[in-house]
């Protein structure tokens, strides 16, 4: 770099002193001119460009064989090379509440002069080498208030919403947060004909969604980073393999097999915890896809599993056996233990996904769940019980009409209650430490409007949780889930919520401005309430939300 800024210096230094003689009188028309210009400073003039001549020469062989970098930045360069990229298909029904980011085979790869007008460039993208690396992300500025107090912070735990006859259930809440702002990273690549993307998001939603301590929520409100994706995937040809965490592949796709946030459906909703009903988690897991076709993908997931028996995000808990009550937030999940229960191996999901075009998609899932556990109360000690759960899911959305979008997702299981965001448990224990399946299901269905600049929508979420009762062992307590203590365990919760995403602003290089509001009607009935005591619990919740969003779009990568 150091000889190419002498050689350019030189050069146009000599350009200069070129023009400055060219734009002198013609010697051969006026020799009395040319006579008076040979003066000590033109001969001067001429004995400067001589010696950079000489230098320009001595530079140019210098530079003889040295690698030419070409114009998109030399290798490592942070400096904001902005690639052109175009516009991907936009599906019938937008997502504006997701991330922006299309599927890996949503790029198009049509050159920037055949893009015409609609060409846009991203900003915010930097090219590393042979990589691009585009910021992701948004401010969320959230206002949620309740009618009742379940104190679960921005995020609503559906499952225990207080009674009326409660202290919690007198009071209502009102309180504003930016902890659902996000920030991370997505790096596009392409190697030997392989499409590499990786992603990565964070928010502020860690420690349950609460600051560290009391003390510090008076004053700083100091909210914990949190990771919630970090995955890669590479796809080659019909193949695909992701590693990482990643949305469930038991999660709602809006289209395709897709692991990004903006080919997923899990709601338009404010609420951090989505739409009660929704099937989903963010998971370790390895993923492979196979894609015959465009139209329809095939994968199979080894996703983290976790021996739960309720308790979590509001979900209520079975009635363990005095043999194995110990065992309860240490070697089985109620809600307490932070991922040391002993999973017996990774669940085993399959999907399958179907579009004929961007106006259709259906898809239908399954997973099998494996769980076992050790009674420290057999004779000899620590008899092993094991068992295998099952759930399955048929989801299906489609444009109606233009700018209405029905969306339906459907989930039953027999041990898979810990997919529906943890409501249900997966099992109880029997007195001798036997597992038995809980029969859970779910759904979330409605309809999505866009008019102008405003999605509008609608839904209805449900959960139901079957009843498993039984006997300790000295043949009077009962054990299990079902009506055993009042108002203790859910039988059925659903929640009816209404919506609207106005986007006040959006532009390519700058970003984008959202206005968004919820309502929500929430009601949970227990499988037993007390002589006296309400039969159900309900709350009414309203959402508002202002958010600014990161400018900036993917680059087209070639194979």
């Amino acid at each position: 770099m150091k000889h190419r800024y002498k050689l350019s210096c030189a050069i146009a230094c000599a350009l200069s002193v070129g023009g400055l003689l060219a734009a002198g009188e013609d010697p051969a028309e006026k020799p009395a001119a040319a006579a008076a210009a040979a003066s000590p400073e033109v001969e001067a003039l001429r004995k400067m460009l001589l010696d950079q001549q000489r230098q320009i020469d001595e530079l140019r062989r210098q530079l003889a064989g040295a690698p030419v970098h070409e114009s998109s930045g030399e290798v490592a360069s942070t400096s904001a090379i902005v690639p052109p990229v175009s516009r991907p298909a936009a599906p019938s029904s937008p997502s504006p509440s997701a991330s922006s980011s299309p599927s890996p085979s949503a790029a198009s790869s049509a050159s920037p002069a055949a893009q015409g007008p609609e060409n846009v460039s991203a900003p915010l993208s930097l090219k590393i080498g042979d990589a691009y690396v585009t910021p992701v992300g948004f401010m969320d500025m959230t206002l949620v208030s309740r009618s009742t107090n379940p104190g679960s912070g921005i995020g609503t735990n559906f499952g225990s919403i207080p009674y009326g006859n409660t202290q919690a259930g007198s009071l209502s809440e009102t309180r504003l947060s930016i902890q659902n702002s996000r920030i991370g990273a997505r790096v596009d690549a392409s190697y030997r004909g392989a499409k590499i993307l990786g992603y990565w998001e964070s928010d502020f939603l860690g420690q349950l969604g609460n600051p560290p301590n009391g003390g510090l929520a008076v004053t700083s409100n100091p909210y914990v980073f949190r990771m919630r994706l970090y995955w890669v995937d590479v796809r080659k040809n019909k193949f695909e393999f992701l590693a990482g965490q990643t949305w469930s592949l038991m999660t709602p796709n809006r289209y395709g097999l897709s692991p990004l946030p903006g080919d997923l459906f899990y709601s338009q909703d404010i609420d951090v915890n989505y739409q009660l009903g929704l099937v989903w988690g963010r998971i370790p897991e390895y993923r492979f896809v196979f894609h015959p076709t465009e139209k329809f993908a095939f994968g199979v997931a080894l996703s983290n599993s976790e021996p739960y028996v309720g308790g979590a995000n509001g979900g209520s808990a079975i009635v363990a056996p005095a043999c194995c009550s110990s065992l309860l937030g240490t070697q089985v999940n109620n809600g307490a233990s932070v991922i040391s229960a002993a999973a017996m191996a990774p669940d085993i999901i399959v999907k399958a996904a179907f579009d004929p075009s961007r106006k259709f998609h259906l898809e239908v899932a399954g997973v099998e769940i494996a769980n076992k556990i050790a009674n420290p109360s057999t004779t000899p000690a620590f008899q092993t019980f094991s068992n295998v759960g099952a759930g399955g899911s048929v989801n299906l959305n489609f444009a109606l009409a233009k700018n209405l979008r029905v969306l339906t997702n459907n989930y039953w299981s027999d041990g898979g209650g810990r997919y529906i965001f943890g409501q249900a448990p997966d099992f109880v224990i029997r007195s001798n430490g036997a597992l038995s399946n809980v029969h859970s299901g779910s759904t979330v269905s409605g309809l999505e409007v866009t008019a102008g600049k405003t999605l509008f929508y609608g839904y209805y979420g449900g959960v139901y949780i079957g009843k498993n009762l039984g006997l300790d062992a000295n043949g009077k307590t009962p054990i299990g889930y079902g009506p055993i203590s009042s108002d203790g365990q859910n039988r059925l919760i659903q929640e009816i919520t209404f919506g609207t995403n106005t986007t006040i602003w959006r532009d390519a290089k700058w970003g984008a401005l959202n206005f968004m509001l919820q309502y929500s009607y929430l009601q949970r009935n227990p499988w037993l309430a007390a002589a006296g005591a309400p039969t159900s619990a309900h709350a009414d919740m309203g959402f508002f939300n202002f958010r600014y969003t990161l400018p900036g779009a993917p680059p087209n990568v070639e194979h």
